[in-house]
């Protein structure tokens, strides 16, 4: 009780935590809260300012955060914490699957050593794409095995197909069809995922789930313009976006605004309950 906390952080964009203390407390006398901004070189006699000068060649951008503790101007958030609580009805953690609907899955796939493998399932209400189920396995876990439960997930909805990126080449497509699931490659970026689902979030055509990981994960990615003039979306440093990727992914899928020829997932209902019941 009555110890110090001292908070030492590069900067980053212009939200969160540090850049909140900082606005609100640097410069101000009667702060309890001491801010206290530096450049790296006035804060270390021992760096060598070449290195400062090479690292402003290659990217002025991040060289001025990592150098100069100046907060990124060419990022912004992807999407603001209204919009995500206005579309996530509170108390909604899962949606069982309904006969005669059509759903839509898609995958993340991970090899089960550094990032989760998740998988998000979707479907269209009306005009508004609707979270219906989300799994996250956290490494370490088996992939054969994980593959295994997430067939077992989108067949209780009636899937045979599911969506992924482009990862590991081969592997995901193999032991999914060794699961009697057909693994299609998203011909969209991630980025483009992100950005062609953002309309439905931001006019209220998207529903959540009330999970923790699908809000924070939306709420940490980044919107930033590259060298070529594009726009990159992708997680903030130390953040992951597993879960809001699959979950993009599906929603954009039932919404109908993803890849042509990429809907086709779902089983005829009635055959699929013909052999469920055997």
């Amino acid at each position: 009780m009555g110890g110090k906390l001292i908070i030492a952080s590069s900067p980053y964009g212009k939200r969160g935590v540090l850049h909140r203390l900082d606005t609100e407390n640097y410069g101000i006398d009667t702060s309890d809260v001491l801010v206290w901004r530096g450049a790296s070189l006035d804060m270390n006699s021992g760096l060598d300012p070449r290195d400062r000068a090479r690292a402003f060649k290659l990217d002025n951008q991040k060289a001025a955060t990592e150098w100069d503790g100046e907060y990124r101007t060419d990022v912004q958030a992807f999407v603001s914490r209204e919009v995500i609580a206005a579309v996530t009805p509170p108390g909604v953690y899962e949606i069982p699957p309904v006969l005669g609907t059509r759903y839509f899955g898609f995958t993340d796939p991970s090899g089960g050593s550094a990032d989760s493998m998740t998988i998000a399932i979707s479907h269209l209400e009306g005009d508004t794409a609707v979270l219906d189920a989300v799994r996250e396995y956290v490494p370490p876990f088996s992939p054969a095995q994980t593959v295994l439960e997430c067939a077992s997930l989108l067949q209780l909805y009636g899937l045979t197909t599911v969506t992924g990126d482009r990862y590991a080449g081969e592997w995901p497509r193999e032991r999914f069809r060794e699961s009697g699931i057909t693994y299609q490659v998203s011909e969209l970026s991630k980025s483009k995922i992100y950005s062609d689902v953002l309309a439905g979030l931001n006019s209220g055509r998207c529903r959540l789930l009330d999970l923790p990981k699908v809000a924070s994960q939306f709420l940490g990615l980044d919107r930033r313009t590259s060298r070529a003039g594009m726009d990159i979306i992708d997680h903030s440093p130390c953040h992951h976006d597993d879960v809001s990727n699959s979950v993009a992914g599906s929603l954009l899928l039932a919404s109908g605004s993803g890849s042509k020829g990429r809907y086709d997932q779902s089983l005829d209902w009635a055959a699929h309950l013909g052999e469920l019941l055997g």
